[in-house]
Protein backbone atom coordinates (compact mmCIF):
# COMPACT_ATOMS: atom_id res chain seq x y z
CA UNK A 1 0.00 0.00 0.00
CA UNK A 2 1.21 3.45 -0.99
CA UNK A 3 2.13 6.13 2.10
CA UNK A 4 -0.54 8.07 0.27
CA UNK A 5 -3.46 5.65 0.72
CA UNK A 6 -3.06 4.74 4.70
CA UNK A 7 -4.88 6.63 7.12
CA UNK A 8 -4.66 4.34 10.00
CA UNK A 9 -4.46 0.90 10.85
CA UNK A 10 -8.00 -0.36 11.00
CA UNK A 11 -9.28 -3.17 13.27
CA UNK A 12 -11.22 -5.27 10.23
CA UNK A 13 -8.04 -5.54 8.60
CA UNK A 14 -6.77 -6.80 11.94
CA UNK A 15 -9.51 -9.78 12.21
CA UNK A 16 -9.19 -10.48 8.49
CA UNK A 17 -5.94 -11.58 9.09
CA UNK A 18 -6.66 -13.67 11.80
CA UNK A 19 -9.85 -15.24 10.26
CA UNK A 20 -10.85 -16.54 7.19
CA UNK A 21 -14.60 -15.66 8.33
CA UNK A 22 -16.92 -12.96 9.51
CA UNK A 23 -16.26 -12.51 13.11
CA UNK A 24 -18.50 -10.00 15.52
CA UNK A 25 -17.89 -9.46 19.40
CA UNK A 26 -20.86 -10.47 21.15
CA UNK A 27 -20.87 -9.09 24.62
CA UNK A 28 -21.89 -10.96 27.73
CA UNK A 29 -22.56 -10.06 30.97
CA UNK A 30 -20.29 -12.08 33.32
CA UNK A 31 -22.12 -11.24 36.90
CA UNK A 32 -18.96 -9.83 38.10
CA UNK A 33 -18.46 -7.04 40.21
CA UNK A 34 -15.59 -4.71 40.39
CA UNK A 35 -13.04 -3.19 43.14
CA UNK A 36 -13.63 0.16 42.58
CA UNK A 37 -17.36 -0.10 43.29
CA UNK A 38 -17.11 -2.94 46.34
CA UNK A 39 -14.82 -1.13 48.76
CA UNK A 40 -12.02 -2.93 47.90
CA UNK A 41 -10.65 0.40 46.53
CA UNK A 42 -13.41 3.28 46.33
CA UNK A 43 -17.26 2.85 46.71
CA UNK A 44 -17.88 5.22 44.19
CA UNK A 45 -16.90 3.65 40.90
CA UNK A 46 -15.18 6.04 38.22
CA UNK A 47 -17.19 9.23 38.08
CA UNK A 48 -18.55 8.42 34.35
CA UNK A 49 -18.91 4.64 34.90
CA UNK A 50 -22.53 3.37 33.82
CA UNK A 51 -22.79 -0.18 32.63
CA UNK A 52 -26.04 0.20 31.50
CA UNK A 53 -24.41 2.63 28.72
CA UNK A 54 -22.56 0.32 27.03
CA UNK A 55 -24.84 -3.35 28.07
CA UNK A 56 -26.89 -4.92 25.37
CA UNK A 57 -30.38 -5.72 25.70
CA UNK A 58 -29.42 -9.30 24.95
CA UNK A 59 -27.34 -9.24 28.22
CA UNK A 60 -29.58 -10.16 31.21
CA UNK A 61 -27.23 -11.25 34.52
CA UNK A 62 -29.93 -13.80 35.14
CA UNK A 63 -29.51 -15.98 31.80
CA UNK A 64 -26.83 -18.37 31.99
CA UNK A 65 -23.15 -17.60 29.53
CA UNK A 66 -25.09 -20.63 27.15
CA UNK A 67 -28.25 -18.26 27.22
CA UNK A 68 -27.21 -15.34 26.64
CA UNK A 69 -24.55 -16.80 23.49
CA UNK A 70 -27.84 -18.00 22.39
CA UNK A 71 -29.82 -14.89 22.29
CA UNK A 72 -26.86 -12.42 20.90
CA UNK A 73 -26.26 -15.04 18.20
CA UNK A 74 -29.79 -15.72 17.18
CA UNK A 75 -30.01 -11.73 17.01
CA UNK A 76 -27.05 -11.85 14.44
CA UNK A 77 -27.41 -14.77 12.73
CA UNK A 78 -30.95 -13.36 11.08
CA UNK A 79 -28.50 -10.70 9.25
CA UNK A 80 -25.55 -12.57 9.03
CA UNK A 81 -26.09 -16.18 9.25
CA UNK A 82 -22.45 -17.59 8.90
CA UNK A 83 -21.35 -15.12 11.03
CA UNK A 84 -18.52 -16.62 13.64
CA UNK A 85 -18.01 -14.74 17.17
CA UNK A 86 -15.56 -13.80 19.63
CA UNK A 87 -16.91 -14.28 23.28
CA UNK A 88 -16.70 -10.43 24.90
CA UNK A 89 -16.88 -10.16 28.86
CA UNK A 90 -17.47 -6.83 28.82
CA UNK A 91 -18.95 -5.00 31.94
CA UNK A 92 -17.74 -4.32 34.98
CA UNK A 93 -14.10 -6.26 35.93
CA UNK A 94 -13.97 -9.56 34.34
CA UNK A 95 -10.72 -10.36 36.25
CA UNK A 96 -12.29 -10.10 39.34
CA UNK A 97 -12.91 -13.35 40.73
CA UNK A 98 -11.14 -16.91 41.63
CA UNK A 99 -9.55 -18.19 38.97
CA UNK A 100 -11.75 -21.41 39.40
CA UNK A 101 -14.52 -19.32 38.78
CA UNK A 102 -13.06 -17.45 35.74
CA UNK A 103 -11.95 -20.69 34.32
CA UNK A 104 -15.39 -21.75 34.75
CA UNK A 105 -17.38 -19.12 32.99
CA UNK A 106 -14.60 -18.43 30.47
CA UNK A 107 -14.56 -22.32 29.13
CA UNK A 108 -18.73 -22.19 29.17
CA UNK A 109 -18.70 -18.77 26.89
CA UNK A 110 -16.05 -21.27 24.52
CA UNK A 111 -18.09 -24.07 24.30
CA UNK A 112 -20.67 -22.39 22.37
CA UNK A 113 -21.44 -22.86 18.84
CA UNK A 114 -20.43 -20.70 16.63
CA UNK A 115 -17.76 -19.23 19.38
CA UNK A 116 -14.00 -18.84 18.20
CA UNK A 117 -12.22 -16.72 21.03
CA UNK A 118 -12.78 -15.05 23.92
CA UNK A 119 -12.11 -11.05 24.79
CA UNK A 120 -11.86 -9.99 28.62
CA UNK A 121 -12.03 -6.48 29.66
CA UNK A 122 -10.79 -5.63 33.20
CA UNK A 123 -9.04 -3.12 35.16
CA UNK A 124 -4.59 -3.16 35.29
CA UNK A 125 -5.04 -3.43 39.03
CA UNK A 126 -7.36 -6.64 39.08
CA UNK A 127 -5.26 -9.26 37.24
CA UNK A 128 -2.93 -11.44 38.77
CA UNK A 129 0.22 -13.80 37.16
CA UNK A 130 -1.44 -16.96 37.70
CA UNK A 131 -4.80 -16.05 35.23
CA UNK A 132 -2.39 -14.47 33.23
CA UNK A 133 -0.67 -17.88 32.86
CA UNK A 134 -4.06 -19.49 31.74
CA UNK A 135 -5.18 -17.34 29.55
CA UNK A 136 -1.21 -17.48 28.11
CA UNK A 137 -2.28 -21.09 28.25
CA UNK A 138 -5.64 -20.60 26.06
CA UNK A 139 -4.09 -18.48 24.28
CA UNK A 140 -1.61 -21.38 22.36
CA UNK A 141 -5.27 -22.69 21.27
CA UNK A 142 -7.73 -20.15 20.46
CA UNK A 143 -7.83 -16.37 19.96
CA UNK A 144 -7.47 -14.78 22.83
CA UNK A 145 -7.52 -10.58 23.82
CA UNK A 146 -7.17 -9.06 27.22
CA UNK A 147 -8.98 -5.52 26.78
CA UNK A 148 -7.77 -2.91 30.05
CA UNK A 149 -8.78 0.05 30.95
CA UNK A 150 -5.96 2.83 31.07
CA UNK A 151 -8.36 5.91 30.56
CA UNK A 152 -5.23 7.99 30.78
CA UNK A 153 -1.82 8.15 31.11
CA UNK A 154 -1.49 11.15 33.28
CA UNK A 155 -1.95 10.42 37.16
CA UNK A 156 -3.86 13.82 38.15
CA UNK A 157 -6.58 12.87 35.50
CA UNK A 158 -6.92 9.44 36.50
CA UNK A 159 -7.13 10.65 40.53
CA UNK A 160 -9.74 13.23 38.82
CA UNK A 161 -12.56 10.24 37.74
CA UNK A 162 -11.43 7.65 40.86
CA UNK A 163 -9.93 5.65 38.62
CA UNK A 164 -8.33 4.17 41.83
CA UNK A 165 -4.97 3.03 39.94
CA UNK A 166 -2.13 4.39 38.13
CA UNK A 167 -0.66 4.56 34.76
CA UNK A 168 2.48 2.46 36.12
CA UNK A 169 -0.11 -0.39 37.06
CA UNK A 170 -1.39 0.00 33.47
CA UNK A 171 2.17 -0.44 32.14
CA UNK A 172 2.89 -3.93 34.45
CA UNK A 173 -0.35 -5.21 33.67
CA UNK A 174 -0.03 -4.87 29.95
CA UNK A 175 3.58 -5.87 30.14
CA UNK A 176 3.23 -8.88 31.27
CA UNK A 177 -0.15 -9.63 29.59
CA UNK A 178 1.97 -9.24 26.26
CA UNK A 179 4.97 -11.46 27.42
CA UNK A 180 2.02 -14.61 27.05
CA UNK A 181 1.67 -13.38 23.46
CA UNK A 182 -1.71 -12.74 24.39
CA UNK A 183 -3.39 -10.13 22.51
CA UNK A 184 -3.48 -6.68 24.08
CA UNK A 185 -5.45 -4.17 23.81
CA UNK A 186 -5.76 -0.64 25.92
CA UNK A 187 -8.97 1.86 26.17
CA UNK A 188 -8.13 5.77 26.45
CA UNK A 189 -10.66 8.03 26.45
CA UNK A 190 -10.24 11.87 25.31
CA UNK A 191 -11.36 14.30 27.01
CA UNK A 192 -11.72 13.77 30.99
CA UNK A 193 -11.41 16.49 33.11
CA UNK A 194 -8.09 17.78 34.35
CA UNK A 195 -6.80 16.86 30.84
CA UNK A 196 -4.99 19.19 28.97
CA UNK A 197 -5.12 19.86 25.24
CA UNK A 198 -0.71 19.20 25.21
CA UNK A 199 -1.31 16.64 27.47
CA UNK A 200 -3.87 14.56 25.35
CA UNK A 201 -0.76 15.36 22.67
CA UNK A 202 1.86 13.89 24.72
CA UNK A 203 -0.09 10.61 25.32
CA UNK A 204 0.38 8.89 22.15
CA UNK A 205 4.27 8.88 23.05
CA UNK A 206 3.29 6.82 26.42
CA UNK A 207 0.93 4.98 24.56
CA UNK A 208 2.98 3.79 21.66
CA UNK A 209 5.49 2.37 24.18
CA UNK A 210 3.00 0.05 25.31
CA UNK A 211 3.05 -3.36 24.16
CA UNK A 212 -0.21 -3.41 22.94
CA UNK A 213 -1.39 -4.05 19.36
CA UNK A 214 -4.57 -2.71 19.63
CA UNK A 215 -6.49 0.90 20.64
CA UNK A 216 -9.37 1.82 21.29
CA UNK A 217 -10.38 5.86 22.01
CA UNK A 218 -13.68 7.48 22.20
CA UNK A 219 -14.39 10.91 23.13
CA UNK A 220 -15.40 11.75 26.62
CA UNK A 221 -19.53 11.39 27.53
CA UNK A 222 -21.64 12.46 29.93
CA UNK A 223 -23.87 9.73 30.91
CA UNK A 224 -26.97 9.83 33.45
CA UNK A 225 -26.93 8.07 37.04
CA UNK A 226 -23.19 8.96 37.40
CA UNK A 227 -21.44 11.20 39.78
CA UNK A 228 -19.96 13.00 36.42
CA UNK A 229 -23.65 13.53 35.56
CA UNK A 230 -24.11 15.32 38.58
CA UNK A 231 -20.43 17.17 38.74
CA UNK A 232 -21.42 18.24 34.83
CA UNK A 233 -24.68 19.68 36.72
CA UNK A 234 -23.42 21.66 39.19
CA UNK A 235 -19.77 22.86 37.57
CA UNK A 236 -20.34 22.41 33.88
CA UNK A 237 -16.95 24.52 33.58
CA UNK A 238 -14.76 21.84 34.61
CA UNK A 239 -15.47 20.14 31.84
CA UNK A 240 -13.08 22.29 28.77
CA UNK A 241 -13.30 19.33 26.48
CA UNK A 242 -16.96 18.50 25.95
CA UNK A 243 -16.51 18.52 22.34
CA UNK A 244 -19.39 20.17 21.08
CA UNK A 245 -19.36 18.59 17.47
CA UNK A 246 -17.67 15.89 16.10
CA UNK A 247 -16.00 17.62 14.21
CA UNK A 248 -13.68 19.37 17.44
CA UNK A 249 -13.27 16.00 18.42
CA UNK A 250 -12.29 14.43 15.26
CA UNK A 251 -9.40 16.96 14.61
CA UNK A 252 -8.53 16.00 17.85
CA UNK A 253 -8.33 12.71 16.85
CA UNK A 254 -6.30 13.49 13.86
CA UNK A 255 -3.68 15.26 16.02
CA UNK A 256 -3.47 11.74 18.21
CA UNK A 257 -3.37 9.23 15.82
CA UNK A 258 -0.67 11.23 13.76
CA UNK A 259 1.61 10.82 16.77
CA UNK A 260 0.76 6.74 17.41
CA UNK A 261 2.78 3.96 16.59
CA UNK A 262 2.13 3.62 13.06
CA UNK A 263 1.71 -0.33 13.19
CA UNK A 264 -0.70 0.07 16.52
CA UNK A 265 -4.55 -0.96 15.24
CA UNK A 266 -7.25 1.45 16.02
CA UNK A 267 -10.09 -0.63 17.09
CA UNK A 268 -12.55 2.40 17.28
CA UNK A 269 -12.81 6.39 17.95
CA UNK A 270 -16.35 6.71 19.22
CA UNK A 271 -18.96 5.51 21.41
CA UNK A 272 -22.22 5.92 20.79
CA UNK A 273 -24.57 5.77 24.59
CA UNK A 274 -27.99 4.96 24.50
CA UNK A 275 -29.56 8.51 23.40
CA UNK A 276 -32.28 8.31 26.86
CA UNK A 277 -29.10 7.85 28.91
CA UNK A 278 -26.47 10.42 26.56
CA UNK A 279 -26.22 13.90 28.72
CA UNK A 280 -23.72 15.50 26.37
CA UNK A 281 -22.40 15.93 23.88
CA UNK A 282 -25.22 14.96 22.15
CA UNK A 283 -24.18 14.81 18.27
CA UNK A 284 -26.41 12.95 16.28
CA UNK A 285 -24.03 10.86 14.90
CA UNK A 286 -23.65 7.38 13.73
CA UNK A 287 -19.90 5.31 14.67
CA UNK A 288 -19.68 4.89 11.09
CA UNK A 289 -20.36 8.57 9.67
CA UNK A 290 -17.74 9.73 11.94
CA UNK A 291 -15.28 7.33 10.86
CA UNK A 292 -16.13 8.52 7.44
CA UNK A 293 -15.98 12.22 7.92
CA UNK A 294 -12.86 11.48 10.17
CA UNK A 295 -11.18 9.92 7.45
CA UNK A 296 -12.54 12.67 4.84
CA UNK A 297 -10.70 15.47 7.13
CA UNK A 298 -7.27 13.32 6.95
CA UNK A 299 -7.45 13.15 3.09
CA UNK A 300 -8.04 17.20 3.23
CA UNK A 301 -4.84 17.36 5.28
CA UNK A 302 -3.02 14.84 3.59
CA UNK A 303 -1.91 12.78 7.06
CA UNK A 304 -2.20 9.43 8.44
CA UNK A 305 -1.44 7.50 11.75
CA UNK A 306 2.82 8.02 12.66
CA UNK A 307 3.39 10.57 10.55
CA UNK A 308 4.10 12.78 13.56
CA UNK A 309 5.42 9.68 15.57
CA UNK A 310 8.59 9.94 17.84
CA UNK A 311 9.75 7.82 20.86
CA UNK A 312 10.60 11.13 22.48
CA UNK A 313 7.70 13.15 24.51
Amino acid sequence: MKQSEFLFKDYASFLNSHFDHKVQKLSIEGGFDCPNRDGLISHGGCTYCNNLAFTPRYCTPNDSIALQIKKGTDFFSRKYPDMKFLAYFQAHTNTYAPLETLKRKYEEALDQDNIVGLIVATRPDAIDKATLDYLGQMARQTFVMVEYGVESTDENVLKNVNRGHTFAQSQAAISETAMRSIHTCAHIILGLPGASHRQMLEEPTLVSSLPIEILKLHQLQIVAHTQMAQQYEKNPSLFTHIFASPRDYALLAIEYIERLRPDLVIERFTSQSPDQMLIAPRWGMKNHEFVDMLKSLMRERHTWQGRLYTTEI
